[in-house]
């Protein structure tokens, strides 16, 4: 294993010394930096010019400017990093760091509901292969794989944005809405749940009963203006969590994890009224962060003490439980600001964002912020969402359909394992290991820069910063951007390799 890592690390360093090069020489060649100045009518044009000039070491040639670079992004090594400066002496480091944060914050959870949906979704249609669910699924992929991201954030902007705020400023569910949206959403569930004959019927009688009683229950207590998931709520969504983590994670029949599962929920709707009414009006965030690793803790004792002799399955389980709750709970207390958030003089009731990272001058506690935060991202998460989620799905679905034809899922069956155990121990684990080449590129790639995405959004990210040294013809800020995509890239799939001995021992990296 070291000699592999070892080997791929100077491999890889090589090739990144060559791509870096070339990446440098082009960008420094694509244009004059001087042009602007060339043309200026300034008394000072001269001094300008050699300032400039010597600033970024223009007066030596671009093959040789490269190792000048070069030596600054060395100092890395030693804790000094020096990636230059840009044609307005800004510090290139202090810009990368700023630009980085940023699009990691607007990736990160674009990128992890992506790979969950799109594992979730693609497996279920596998699963029932050739199904209207099935079929459903994959127009619906095809349709989101081949929209262009400007587009599908320009509809974003008008429908979901712009005419969300438009009802938000008198949010009245109409009862017309109420008889149309019912039977289709109680079509969707029939042909999502894999029940046929009556028992669909049923299915579709159910969905139908839930989805009018829950349009009435959010038009009768005016919920968009007051939004909450109330204690009720809380309890039984957790409930049908932890029957639904357990059943997957362990199967129903281990009474132990779905013991304790439940008890990881009693637990989170006991706290639920100290927390809203309580404690939370006093955290900042790094008692929040310490709340949340202090939650996840205490629910992987409860698993461990209760999960005998299984317990690292229900000791994970009851961590996903426990997460799940946590973020529930979380919501449900930005809701508690949402009135004020959007009545704010700021805001001005229009809550969605369209544009930038965050209000400018807006007041308020931890949670006005991070609900500001949240409708700032909501936009360009989805668009990033929607394109991603296409490829998952495809990719998950086909590993699937080709690990479930093979000798060792036929052999597994026919030792009688329950259908839950050779798709999830044997079928999925082995269906992983294609899609860890696609997960790996993908995040080292969006990391990188939603460029278009960050653009049309307005998100001052690694995309601005790839664009500013392009425009600018500053070879610095482009150069910056490709350490970090290129570095990213290294990495990724240096952990995509060893991903896949993990997933199957066959695998022997040497």
């Amino acid at each position: 294993m070291t000699s592999f890592v070892v080997r791929r690390l100077i491999a890889s360093l090589v090739i990144f010394l060559a791509a870096t090069y070339i990446m440098y020489v082009l960008t420094a060649l694509s244009g004059d930096p001087l042009a602007d100045l060339r043309t200026s009518t300034s008394p000072q044009k001269a001094q300008l010019i050699a300032s400039r000039t010597a600033l970024l070491h223009l007066d030596v040639p671009v093959y040789l400017r490269y190792f000048i670079w070069l030596g600054g992004v060395g100092k890395c090594f030693i804790g000094q990093c020096d990636l230059g400066v840009t044609i307005q002496n800004q510090p290139v480091t202090v810009l990368l760091g700023q630009a980085a944060s940023s699009t990691l914050q607007l990736v990160t959870f674009a990128s992890l509901t992506a790979i969950v949906l799109g594992l979730i979704v693609g497996i279920t249609t596998a699963l029932r292969q050739y199904s209207s669910y099935d079929y459903g699924v994959t127009f619906i992929s095809f349709l989101f794989f081949s929209l262009p991201i400007f587009w599908v954030a320009v509809l974003l902007k008008q429908y979901l944005a712009i005419g969300f705020n438009d009802f938000l400023s008198s949010p009245d569910i109409p009862w017309w809405f109420v008889a149309v949206a019912s039977p289709i959403a109680a079509l969707l569930w029939a042909a999502i749940l894999p029940f046929s004959g009556r028992n669909r019927l049923w299915t579709f009688l159910a969905a139908l009963g839930a989805t009018a009683g829950m349009l009435t229950y959010l038009k009768l207590t005016n919920w968009f203006t007051y939004p909450h998931i109330g204690v009720l709520g809380l309890a039984i969504t957790g409930t049908a969590i932890a029957f639904g983590v357990t059943g997957i994670s362990n199967g129903l029949s281990n009474r132990r994890a779905l013991t304790a599962a439940l008890i990881v929920v009693g637990i989170g709707v006991a706290i639920y009224f100290p927390f809203l009414y309580g404690f939370s009006f006093y955290l900042q965030p790094w008692s929040f962060a310490l709340l949340a690793v202090v939650t996840l803790v205490a629910a992987f004792f409860i698993g461990w003490r209760l999960g005998k002799p299984d317990r690292a399955p229900v000791a994970r389980t009851t961590v996903i439980v426990a997460f799940v709750m946590g973020l529930l709970i979380t919501i449900d207390r930005l809701m508690y600001v949402w009135d004020d958030y959007s009545a704010s003089e700021r805001v001005k009731g229009r809550p969605i964002a369209t544009i930038g990272a965050m209000t400018p001058g807006l007041e308020g506690s931890m949670w006005v912020h991070m609900l500001d935060t949240f409708t700032h991202l909501l936009l360009p998460t989805i668009a990033l969402i929607l394109i991603s989620f296409a490829t998952y799905t495809r990719y998950s679905r086909a590993s699937l359909l080709e690990v479930m034809n093979h000798d060792y899922i036929r052999t597994a069956r026919a030792k009688g394992l329950t259908e839950r155990t050779v798709v999830v121990r044997h079928g999925f684990r082995n269906a992983l290991i294609p899609i860890a080449t696609i997960v790996a590129f993908d995040i080292g790639g969006i990391i990188g820069g939603a460029v278009i995405t960050e653009r049309v959004f307005g998100w001052k990210g690694m995309g601005a910063l790839f664009q500013y040294g392009l425009d600018n013809v500053d070879p610095n800020p482009v150069m910056a951007f490709f350490v970090v995509t290129g570095s990213l890239a290294i990495l990724f799939n240096l952990i995509a390799d060893i991903v896949y001995a993990g997933l199957d021992p066959r695998i022997r990296l040497s």
